[in-house]
């Protein structure tokens, strides 16, 4: 039972909202050591479809609280999600309807392209959030017992130089309590914590008007291509463009029992706000009668793309929703939510533990403000590029259908005349490469003006096209690269799935740093278990080479990225960026990894933490 009455409570961190950010954050803190309490004004997780792509660092992070395997076990499997597919419409009379004009590999192809598999030892997963939630919520509660509570509503919050005091209603009795709290997580989509802190929204608003259907229907018929995830339709009954996304839950592809579809309205089509208007359109979209759907849930949303004027007041900081909120197009709302609470949590471990001081914390907003504002643009950018292919498909609301349908049927018209139209339209489909190849976006962002950073002082590597390719690099600022390693006391030649092999990122363990010396980098861990001990810092130290070390580096894949010589070191964050590095050995290694660590962690000799 919730702490109820006259008694506060006392955590040292305090989270507000129960989505995938909060569900989150709280996994994280208690992985790290760290008490919170989460709060959310919903009775349940999440009921809608919604977001339902999650990206390989997304999955790291799943991997990081314990749910990896059992997302990948409900997920859609790698072979069903590995293209994305643009149709003419799906069922109805004529051999045009469902005709598809486009494909593309998605996510790393269902994890057959070598550039994603390169990047990380994790996959795309999808899986909706609606089925997701529910599996973060129970995580989250085994981690924390009676700290994650639902029904319950952050209804007041003050903070003053030591805290934060929250009161906190249970919207099930009635009954009230305080909350008092080292700092506090706003993850409420903005709706309570950010308001009450006069924080803007800035950015675009209302590009477009959606409504989404949660629907069971065997479309098996009709959706005929096993191997794509999303369908893109153009409706040129309609004059509109439409999603169709597969639900699962225990068939995937055809064969799914449930799906989500997605209609575009103009912002003054007042039809979008009439159920049974919408429930025509939907019938009229996918070529189906009212008897072949059944349709559980009608949700509407505006397209915006706005980015929060600040991501910290004094002890309070916003992450997810409430930070930033973009189109669906990329897949990186999701994402971004859970790396910002992956940025946060192992700052707050270290100043909350003693390891850091205070200042540390300046740093969130430097390092996920941009990138987070960075992945809106990227994600409006694969809308208004969506928008250019269905307006080519037939979606020019306002036009009469037979009209709709002469212009796309230019697509496969033999007509000479037509040539120029059919290369305008794929070089259009080409570019949304942006959305479903955006492997520069979604795994090459740099931490780079940060104060939880010290840089080296080399060049960016050479990157032609950030948004589509990935560089990896071991330089401060940029993401720890992915290689496999082997343990040299275990026999040879082993493949990487008899368990092992091991990805680097995981010897990353929650909250702590780790040090990645050469294999003639003896000091340096020397230096790190005995500074590790000394004030009793959360530094592991590892030596890692291809001939030689705690770990082979069995492809040399580390040595190509590492950047240092084998006597060099790099340190990585609890986060998993390279925090600092040097290229090679020092004649005092114990010093240098000192200031490193007093300059990351905001620390000084005589008074480390605060």
């Amino acid at each position: 039972m919730p702490d109820t009455g006259a008694d506060d409570l006392h955590v040292p961190v305090l989270v507000v909202g129960g989505g995938a950010a909060g569900l989150t954050a709280s996994m994280l803190l208690s992985r790290m050591g760290v008490g919170s309490l989460l709060v959310s004004a919903s009775p349940t997780t999440s009921d809608l479809p919604k977001a339902h792509v999650l990206n390989q660092r997304a999955m790291e992070i799943m991997r990081d609280v314990g749910l990896a395997e059992a997302i990948y076990a409900a997920s859609t499997p790698a072979r069903q999600m590995a293209y994305s597919g643009w149709y003419v419409g799906l069922a109805g009379e004529g051999a045009d309807y469902g005709r598809r004009v486009a494909v593309m590999e998605a996510w790393g192809a269902g994890g057959r392209s070598p550039e994603w598999a390169a990047a990380s030892a994790e996959r795309q997963a999808n899986l909706p959030q609606m089925r997701l939630e529910p599996r973060l919520r129970a995580r989250a509660e085994e981690l924390a017992p009676g700290r994650v509570r639902f029904h319950q509503e952050l209804t007041a919050f003050a903070q003053d130089a030591d805290g934060v005091t929250a009161t906190v209603t249970d919207l099930g009795s009635g009954a009230s309590y305080r909350v008092r709290a080292r700092y506090l997580l706003g993850c409420d989509g903005g709706r309570t914590v950010g308001p009450a802190l006069g924080v803007r929204l800035e950015g675009l608003r209302d590009v477009t008007r959606m409504v989404s259907f949660h629907l069971s229907a065997d479309l098996s018929r009709w959706a005929r291509d096993p191997e794509v995830l999303i369908r893109w339709l153009g409706l040129p009954d309609l004059g509109a463009g439409g999603v169709l996304v597969p639900m699962g839950p225990d068939r995937w592809g055809p064969e799914s029992e449930e799906w989500a579809f997605h209609l575009h309205y103009g912002l003054e089509d007042v039809r979008a706000l009439d159920d049974e208007a919408v429930l025509a359109d939907l019938r009229t979209a996918l070529g189906l009668g009212a008897a072949d759907l059944s349709v559980h849930r009608i949700s509407r949303w505006a397209v915006e793309g706005v980015t929060a004027d600040r991501f910290r007041v004094g002890r309070v900081f916003l992450a997810g929703d409430a930070a930033h909120r973009q189109p669906p197009t990329g897949g990186l709302g999701l994402t971004s939510a859970m790396h910002d609470v992956q940025n946060l949590a192992w700052k707050l471990a270290a100043v909350l533990g003693g390891h850091a001081g205070e200042e540390l914390l300046d740093t969130y907003e430097p390092e996920r403000r941009p990138t987070a504002a960075a992945n809106v643009r990227r994600s409006l950018e694969n809308a208004f590029n969506q928008l250019a292919i269905s307006a080519l498909l037939g979606a020019r609301p306002g036009d009469p259908p037979e009209e709709n349908w002469r212009r796309v049927r230019r697509l496969w018209s033999d007509d000479p005349a037509d040539a120029e139209f059919r290369r305008a339209f794929r070089r259009t489909v080409a570019a949304q490469s942006m959305e479903f190849d955006g492997l520069g976006v979604e795994f090459g962002y740099t931490y780079n003006a940060s104060g939880a950073v010290v840089p080296d002082g080399t060049p960016p590597p050479e990157n032609p096209d950030p948004i589509r390719l990935y560089q990896p690099a071991a330089r401060p600022g940029h993401p720890l690269p992915h290689a496999w390693l082997e343990n040299p006391e275990t026999p040879e030649n082993l493949e990487d799935g008899d368990g092992r092999r091991l990805p680097l990122a995981q010897l990353v363990r929650p909250g702590r740093f780790l040090l990645v010396a050469g294999e003639d980098g003896h000091a340096w861990c020397e230096a790190a278990a005995k500074i590790a001990a000394r004030a009793d810092l959360p530094l592991d130290a590892v030596r890692i080479g291809h001939l030689d070390g705690d770990y082979r580096d069995v492809r040399s894949t580390w040595t190509r990225w590492r950047g240092h010589s084998p006597a060099g070191a790099v340190l990585v964050r609890p986060d998993r960026f390279v925090a600092w590095r040097s290229p090679g050995g020092t004649d005092t290694p114990g010093a240098t990894l000192a200031r490193a660590l007093e300059t990351l962690l905001h620390r000084t000799p005589d008074h480390p933490g605060r």
